[in-house]
């Protein structure tokens, strides 16, 4: 192929492809190993994306170059065109190409195969089944299974074949083959197509010329197992961009512009670099900008992960995707498009996933080295017994019985039945695995890094301490203040309103309600005149705070916490504590991580005291803090860089790209879809327990699986010399088969046993709204107060800055 111009984004210094043509997991390091045969190339290749990411060191090469190398591998290769999203900053819709489930032709080809395959290998075992003319029914039915449903399989053999390679594909091909041809043969020109001829169920041992046996059910039961694997491969395979969709369906699809003086609704799309646009309470920010007028607190937890909103104004930078979660904004649009934060996490989640090694599968490892020692083996017996003067029939039953008994039946069961069964349990106790090549990083895994907020903490606001001055009733305290902060919309002040409801039962009812503007809010309770907020809204009405109330709030703000002070007829009464509270079953659940053998580090983009002091309560020692999303997938990739195996828990956007970038990447299914679509397990309670389960739980099956696919290629084994001395009769080829299949299925069968840690199954339901949902929560909390209470949404509390 002569070479191709460069194309302009090469200059740049790498390039994307698409990869057509993959099978199978060793084919992305066939594929990478060509590519950096180039020189100044350095190339990985995903095979659950499909797509090669090239990184020139010096002058970019021709993509004419690189495609010839891929096509030189056997595959096909097409310059990647930037993604839609990144056009336009917007997702694409339910109605577009993600609509068709790639994985449907695989899924009919397997419901074909098994419909047709069942009737024949019951007819082959059960002899009471065999009626008159059994075995051209058997051949009617299996026909379409071995040439139409294990088409693929031949497709890839043919391709190893014209590779030098051997892999699982090889296998299956070469042994549904030989058994459906020494069938045909047998029935055509032997005595198996004879009126009445039955299958015996009797294990006699008896050199014969194979005329009368037929191997029908090998073919179709090998085909059906192995394309029942495949297909729970895809389904896992597809999850693999999933992240990416989830990451741009946060963006708002629609934005209100402000154009002449008048409010205009159009699509995100049609956004321009330094339109003005208006947020109003509980909508979504549609792009990164400048806030030019209006006062509120941004919900930015689904970006930072922290609970804290951040307060803005006039001059403040916001973030596109965030939510509004106070008053009205409007904001001059200073990026679009892909040059917004959320399209660069975008990047950041595909770029780690492109360099996540994926786990070769070990039954392609091990069909590597097994099949051309069968094919070997085939070729001596044939030449032994031709050479010691047997009979051409003989000879080739002997090597045509070789190759049969190497048909992996049992090796097609061993990997899905394990997965199947292990996933079906992990469903059951909270944990869905996402595919096989997930299992393999457990056993290493060594070090495992926590997300701080919704995490180990519940990842919303909490009242935690109520610290009354003395002589003060606590539940006066709150019913009072909690009323007053019920008439507000702010995050802080619903979770005051809240903690007192929950405490109290009830909370008084209030008059005259205002918001003080960067201060606080007051307003009247039960004939009381109240102020809630900072200490200097108190102190403009002369109500300072008393020695030991001043103390308290000074030892909260030098933890992290939020401090609120309340107030009412000339005296300042209480000081309320609002945080993000640590569950209850974290510091249990960082006890069984190291029980595990793997060493906790926590991660957050919160500040360095609140991390520390959430750190020492549930045991942890190792705290890396303030740290962005491009941050975390660094600090993953630095500890990688250590030689560690890096396990990642999470629940945030923010997480996404690191979750991706780690060995095994952990999220709560409390959490955002993009966090859950990037990682290799989901937890679905919000109990970190249950990350202590999963691996466990990843660890036994993959035990199991191995214990599998050990056992599977023994029987085969055991097998061989049997059909090299040519003493393999049906009935034995079929009760070793059967044989093997049972063991393999009882082995799985045996993960339904598996039990969570003691006191880990007593985990209440969780009710935290996920992070995504959290402009819902706001609009909800925006609704909360009483009619006409309402004048501002700026809270006068003492609030951290969040800007990251």
């Amino acid at each position: 192929m002569s070479a191709k111009p460069k194309d302009p984004r090469q200059e740049q210094g790498q390039v994307e492809l698409a990869i057509g043509g993959m099978t199978y997991a060793a084919c992305a390091n066939r594929v990478e190993k060509r590519l950096n045969k180039l020189d100044g190339v350095t190339a990985t290749v995903n095979y659950a994306t499909e797509k090669a990411r090239v990184v020139f060191d010096g002058t970019p090469v021709a993509t004419g170059d690189l495609i010839a190398q891929v096509e030189a591998a056997g595959y096909t290769a097409a310059l990647l065109e930037p993604r839609a999203e990144e056009r336009t900053g917007t997702a694409r819709g339910g109605n577009g190409d993600d609509a068709v489930d790639p994985t449907r032709p695989l899924r009919n080809r397997l419901v074909v195969s098994a419909l047709l395959s069942v009737p024949v290998v019951a007819m082959a075992m059960v002899p009471a089944l065999q009626f008159t003319y059994w075995q051209w029914a058997s051949l009617t039915l299996a026909a379409p299974v071995l040439v139409w449903g294990a088409l693929p399989f031949h497709v890839a053999a043919r391709k190893n074949l014209k590779l030098g390679a051997a892999t699982m594909d090889t296998l299956v091909s070469l042994g549904t083959i030989a058994a459906f041809a020494w069938s045909l043969y047998a029935l055509f020109f032997g005595t198996a197509g004879e009126p009445g001829i039955t299958h015996p169920f009797e294990f006699t041992i008896a050199r014969g010329d194979g005329s009368a046996n037929i191997y029908l059910e090998v073919a179709a039961g090998v085909t059906t197992f192995i394309l029942a694997g495949r297909y729970f491969e895809a389904r896992s395979k597809r999850r693999a961009g999933a992240a990416l969709r989830a990451l741009l369906e946060l963006g708002a699809k629609e934005v209100t512009v402000l154009r002449d003086g008048a409010e205009q609704q159009i699509p995100v799309a049609d956004l321009a670099e330094g339109d003005l646009f208006v947020v109003r309470p509980g909508e979504k920010i549609a792009t990164d900008g400048v806030v030019e007028e209006g006062t509120s607190a941004v919900d930015m937890s689904m970006l930072t992960g922290e609970s804290v909103p951040v307060e803005v104004g006039p001059g403040s930078p916001v973030v596109g995707a965030t939510v509004n979660a106070g008053g009205r904004l409007v904001v001059r649009a200073t990026r679009v498009g892909s040059d917004t934060r959320l399209a660069r996490m975008a990047r950041l989640v595909e770029e780690a996933q492109n360099g996540k090694a994926e786990v070769q599968r070990l039954a392609d490892r091990v069909s590597g080295i097994f099949v051309p020692v069968v094919i070997a083996l085939a070729v001596l017996t044939l030449g032994f017994w031709i050479g010691t003067g047997g009979s051409v029939a003989a000879a080739f039953t002997a090597a045509v019985a070789v190759l049969i008994i190497a048909c992996p039946c049992a090796l097609g069961l061993a990997t899905p039945t394990a997965l199947l069964v292990g996933t079906g349990r992990g469903a059951q106790l909270g944990i869905l695995i996402k595919g096989p090549e997930v299992l393999e990083t457990t056993r290493g895994v060594d070090t495992i890094v926590l997300d701080k907020t919704g995490t180990v903490t519940t990842g919303r606001m909490t009242l935690t301490d109520v610290f009354a001055a003395q002589g003060q009733n606590e539940r006066d305290v709150l019913r009072l203040a909690g009323a007053l902060e019920n008439a507000s919309e702010h995050p802080i002040a619903q979770a005051v309103a809240k903690g007192a409801l929950a405490r109290t039962g009830g909370l008084g009812r209030v008059e005259d309600f205002a918001n003080i503007e960067g201060q606080g809010v007051q307003g009247v309770v039960d004939g009381h005149a109240v102020l809630v907020g900072r200490t200097s809204l108190l102190a403009e009405w002369s109500r300072e705070l008393p020695v030991d109330l001043e103390r308290a709030k000074a030892a909260a703000e030098a933890e992290g916490r939020t401090a609120v002070a309340v107030g009412w007829d000339g005296q300042a009464r209480a000081v309320l504590v609002v945080s993000d509270a640590v569950k209850p079953t974290s510091a249990q659940a960082i006890g069984q991580f190291r029980d595990l053998g793997l060493t906790p580090i926590l991660l957050t983009g919160d500040n360095a005291e609140i991390a520390r002091t959430v750190a020492a309560q549930v045991g942890v020692d190792e705290v890396i803090a303030e740290v962005l999303p491009q941050d975390k997938v660094d600090v993953v990739r630095r500890l990688q860089a250590e030689g560690r195996t890096v396990a990642m828990v999470g629940d945030g956007v923010n997480d996404a790209a690191a979750l991706a970038q780690a060995d095994l990447g952990l999220a709560m299914g409390t959490g955002t879809d993009v966090a859950i679509e990037a990682s290799d397990l989901t937890l679905v309670r919000g109990d970190l327990r249950a990350a202590a389960d999963a691996i466990r739980l990843s660890r036994k099956t993959l035990n199991t699986i191995k214990g599998n696919l050990f056992w599977a290629f023994a029987y085969n084994v055991a097998a061989l010399p049997l059909a090299a001395a040519g003493l393999l009769n049906p009935m034995i080829a079929g009760a070793a088969m059967a044989f093997s299949s049972v063991f393999v299925i009882s082995n799985s069968l045996r993960l339904r046993g598996f039990k969570p840690l003691k006191g880990n199954d007593d985990a209440p339901a969780v009710s935290v709204p996920p992070v995504a949902d959290r402009g819902e929560a706001a609009r909800a909390a925006c609704g909360a107060a009483p009619a006409g209470a309402r004048t501002s949404t700026v809270r006068g509390t003492a609030l951290p800055d969040r800007t990251r």
